[in-house]
């Protein structure tokens, strides 16, 4: 039998953020869980699996009160995808790290773990991501076929286990490339930019989004315009 679908935190990392204040969220995902001293799988695609990348994450990770931050190396070749799964499967609660979304992605379809991510999540495992991760966990993102072309801009999915769009840290430029994703969504769809420092919770089966740590930004999709909607607080 499937088991009731967790809710997803993704959170925006990004430059702004303090260490103090990553590990602060990161801690309030495992109490929302009631996850004690936690297992983690470490999903690192989006950078290609890099070493110091993932060993900077990790510290940040343990700080937060993770009992063992465990890579499950899915980039390289040759790479051991028989002990990736079970490295995830195994894990408390699986975390998927930043980089680049598309790369992401894609490595993940290559190496056909996209389903058995999925079927991971369908049974009732938890996940959280972080920047990049965060949006990998979404629906859908943006890419550009030809980066100096907009007219190439196309919408590509991703795991879906929220079911919304988002961005992360992108509030210096105003949110320039989720709100090019909404260009290409349907009309009335909504958008979140969650701010450096802050977090949100998404609960799937409603689509309902909570804002973590501070306010989140969100926009919408209306009559071929993006608007600005009011800000989504946390819950006192």
């Amino acid at each position: 039998m499937m088991e009731k679908e967790k809710p997803v935190h993704l959170l925006a990392g990004g430059r702004q953020s303090a260490r103090g204040s990553m590990a602060s969220l990161i801690c309030a995902v495992f109490r929302e869980g009631n996850l004690v001293s936690p297992t983690i799988a470490y999903v690192g695609a989006a950078t290609g699996d890099d070493e110091s990348f993932y060993q900077r994450m990790a510290s940040i990770l343990r700080t937060a009160g993770a009992s063992t931050v465990t890579q499950a190396l899915i980039s390289p070749d040759g790479a051991d995808l028989a002990k990736a799964k079970d490295v995830l499967a195994s894990a408390d609660i699986v975390f998927v790290g930043g980089g680049d979304v598309f790369e992401g992605i894609q490595t993940l379809r290559e190496r056909k773990m996209v389903g058995f991510l999925q079927g991971l999540y369908e049974q009732g495992k938890p996940f959280f991501g972080l920047s990049a991760g965060s949006i990998m966990l979404a629906e859908t993102w943006i890419h550009w076929v030809d980066p100096d072309d907009d007219s190439t801009a196309e919408l590509f999915p991703c795991l879906g286990f929220a079911p919304i769009i988002c961005d992360t840290h992108g509030e210096e430029d105003d949110w320039e490339e989720l709100r090019a994703a909404l260009k290409l969504a349907e009309d009335g769809r909504k958008g979140y930019g969650i701010v450096s420092g802050t977090a949100i919770k998404v609960h799937p089966d409603s689509g309902n989004v909570e804002a973590l740590g501070d306010a989140v930004h969100q926009f919408a999709r209306r009559e071929g315009r993006i608007v600005r909607l009011p800000d989504i607080m946390p819950i006192s």
